[in-house]
């Protein structure tokens, strides 16, 4: 797969990669590390080590400079307690061994928004508008966000903006997979 400007046309994001597309096998193993149960009964090792590898080939791609931080896109608590972990941190925690950056909580995630999951574009914008709060400033700073898929966008614009907000000098996003554009 390739970086390209986010498909959110929001402009905060100065690239957005993935490794693979999200189908067939490879969202097969984004869905069971996704979704994990919680606690040890609902680890999967395999799709775990699945996800990581292909975090790390989406970090290959990002073209720039090597970030100051890895700053993974937060669930909400509620969220993170029904799935008892967060992707995006756990992915965020391997690159940031792999790349020696550190792992940065600098995003809140101050809504509970609903699933997004049959929404549109602009309602999955609506959906996250005021959903992320800066958790420290990051000036000067290049950051890449750290999420398992992204869809129209939305969410890792809204994540920028706020990063932006925050002092952030460059945003990219590095993500597992995206999901294909609709067909037409």
């Amino acid at each position: 797969m390739r970086c390209e400007a986010c498909a959110s046309g929001s402009g905060v994001l100065d690239a957005c990669c993935a490794a693979v597309w999200f189908e067939g096998a490879a969202a097969s193993y984004v869905r069971r590390f996704k979704y994990a149960g919680p606690r040890l009964a609902g680890f999967d090792p395999g799709a775990e080590a699945v996800a990581l590898a292909l975090v790390r080939e989406a970090a290959a791609l990002v073209p720039g400079p090597l970030p100051d931080a890895l700053v993974p896109v937060p669930l909400h608590a509620a969220r993170v307690r029904a799935r008892g972990f967060t992707p995006s941190a756990v992915l965020a925690r391997s690159l940031a061994r792999a790349l020696g950056a550190p792992p940065l909580g600098a995003l809140l995630r101050v809504r509970d928004t609903p699933s997004q999951t049959w929404l549109d574009r602009p309602g999955r914008r609506r959906n996250v508008a005021g959903a992320f709060a800066p958790a420290r400033a990051v000036p000067g700073c290049t950051v890449w966000l750290v999420d398992d898929v992204v869809t129209t966008g939305a969410t890792l614009g809204e994540a920028a903006r706020v990063l932006r907000e925050a002092g952030a000098r460059r945003v990219a996003a590095v993500c597992v997979a995206r999901t294909p554009a609709p067909p037409g």
